[in-house]
């Protein structure tokens, strides 16, 4: 299957609200193009405590899409110093329509769709994973 040629080891990531609740996640790290291309496509389930983090390198608008993406996502766009600046909620699984940061950022983290409502996470919450300079 070709979503499982990209599993990789996990990485700890916190998401800390404005109201100081901690959410923990174990997350696959996209570092290069190639696994940025493939991110989640083909992936039929993801766990609740599980996701995907974009790393770009550097901070400038991107555009993700949703082009052979089984999994309806939260996509949600941080800056350079961790804070969430945009979430795109329940993103239509398969579609080629872009999704843009609208403004600059440095990461894109991808959860189960749902998951940035349920647990109360909002643009201005912090996350905390070492590609996040302070």
């Amino acid at each position: 299957m070709a979503g499982a040629a990209f599993a990789q080891a996990l990485e700890s990531l916190s998401i800390v609200t404005q109201g100081g609740q901690k959410r923990s996640f174990q997350v696959e790290v996209a570092r290069n193009d190639a696994d940025r291309a493939q991110g989640l496509m083909f992936r039929r389930s993801m766990a609740p405590d599980r996701g995907m983090l974009f790393d770009f390198g550097r901070v400038e608008p991107v555009s993700m899409w949703m082009q052979n993406t089984y999994l309806s996502l939260d996509m949600l766009f941080i800056r350079q110093d961790g804070t969430i600046a945009r979430i795109a909620a329940n993103t239509e699984p398969l579609s080629t329509r872009t999704i843009s940061s609208g403004e600059p950022v440095l990461a894109v983290l991808e959860l189960n769709a749902g998951t940035a409502a349920e647990l109360g996470i909002k643009p201005g919450d912090r996350v905390e994973h070492p590609i996040f300079k302070r």
